[in-house]
């Protein structure tokens, strides 16, 4: 079947051709593959959460008025919130809906590609992936991803990176457990 022939393609073709290439990318050198391809995949998760996040929102306040039928002390301290999103559809909405999920995106991006790029050079640095490589890679990447909010304190940058490193130990001991 003429399977290498771009125009008579089907998705299943791609799709089986991604497994054995190893990945969206081809930069030259396997850290920089990794960095690009974890950034892309969490960059586009990132994305998709956040724009189905404030429709839900959206469409909870349309339906209950404006707390959304939460519990009063939880209605109005949603952070995550795109600023000047109202639910209408004018372009300072959506305008507000790009730039807060290209924001969001942004940081799922930089977190895994930092994370994997990380992991990678410290596999390589000491020849040897265990939870101790996880640990300080989840705590950079935990004090990275603090520094891109608008309000990171001291204390909140040690608690992101305490928290990160935290996260990929466990994960990094957890790994063939379940």
């Amino acid at each position: 079947m003429g399977g290498n022939n771009l125009e008579t393609r089907s998705l299943m073709d791609e799709l089986r051709t991604y497994d054995k290439t190893g990945g969206l990318f081809d930069l030259g050198h396997p850290l920089l593959n990794r960095v690009a391809e974890s950034f892309v995949k969490a960059a586009g998760i990132g994305a998709v959460q956040a724009v189905s996040r404030e429709a839900y929102f959206t469409a909870t306040e349309s339906v209950s008025g404006d707390n959304g039928g939460m519990p009063p002390g939880i209605g109005g301290s949603r952070r995550n919130r795109f600023q000047d999103f109202k639910g209408e559809t004018n372009k300072k909405t959506i305008e507000a809906l790009v730039k807060g999920s290209g924001k969001e995106s942004l940081q799922w991006g930089l977190a895994a590609g930092m994370y994997s790029g990380l992991t990678y050079g410290l596999k390589e640095a000491r020849g040897v992936h265990d939870w101790k490589s996880s640990a300080m890679a989840g705590a950079v990447t935990g004090a990275a991803l603090a520094l891109t909010s608008d309000d990171s304190s001291h204390e909140q940058i040690v608690q992101c990176a305490i928290t990160g490193a935290a996260i990929s130990t466990a994960a990094n001991l957890l790994t063939g457990i379940f």
